[in-house]
């Protein structure tokens, strides 16, 4: 086979300024692509779109990362906002959440990262802790900890020894959703790493890949994206 997995990887929209002009854009930090790249894939990007057409644009694909950034409504999850929960992020909510649901219908494996992996957890009626401590000490720059994976989990299939990952984060998983179960923790008990029970590929992981060089957990969604499109039609068309 010489075609690779096409994974789509959901995007921030935010002003941002390039060259002379100051625009709203879809943005997505580069080490999401590379990522992508590195392990064998091809990435698109998936800007903010209405929701009614997640599930046409899931179709097309092989596999599906839903990326970090803002923090997720907590009316999302039933929840009264925190002071120290961020700005909202509607437009990236509701498709992000739509994306996730026609995911998970279609067999589509799916990697959330940071607020990705929160909002899996959300979209499976669990709900978030809106603010920790230690987990990002100095605003605007990772820092790396320790997390370790449950035996016999999908994750530890990926990396069986704890390993140091890079982190930026001030929420993370309280209630699980329906079917997800813990397959990394923190020193500390934080919830690192979720994956719904059963047959599927759908993992989530609170650290951010992007920002290191370990490939193992993008290798491990890309090489289910591959088992994906080598069972389609060999007329199947992406256009």
């Amino acid at each position: 086979m010489t075609n690779r997995p096409l994974i789509g990887v959901s995007t921030y929209l935010e002003t941002a300024r390039w060259g002379v002009w100051e625009l709203e854009a879809a943005l997505l930090p580069a080490g999401y692509p590379r990522l992508v790249q590195a392990a064998g894939g091809s990435a698109v990007m998936l800007p903010p779109d209405d929701p009614a057409y997640a599930a046409g644009v899931v179709a097309r694909l092989d596999g599906l990362v839903i990326a970090g950034g803002p923090d997720v409504d907590p009316s999302r999850y039933g929840a009264e906002r925190d002071p120290r929960c961020g700005p909202e992020a509607r437009a990236r909510d509701s498709w992000e959440l739509a994306l996730i649901e026609a995911a998970m219908a279609s067999g589509t494996p799916l990697l959330g990262i940071c607020r990705g992996m929160q909002l899996l957890n959300v979209a499976l009626g669990g709900t978030l802790v809106q603010h920790i401590d230690g987990h990002a000490e100095t605003v605007g720059v990772f820092g790396r900890h320790a997390v370790k994976p449950v035996p016999g989990s999908l994750y530890a299939g990926l990396v069986d020894e704890e390993v140091s990952v890079p982190t930026y984060h001030h929420q993370a998983v309280d209630r699980l959703g329906a079917g997800l179960v813990g397959s990394a923790y923190a020193a500390d008990g934080t919830v690192e790493a979720i994956e719904l029970a059963g047959p599927g590929w759908v993992l989530g992981v609170q650290w951010h890949p992007e920002m290191g060089a370990d490939l193992c957990v993008m290798r491990g969604l890309t090489a289910a994206a591959t088992r994906r499109l080598g069972s389609r039609p060999p007329d199947r068309t992406r256009a």
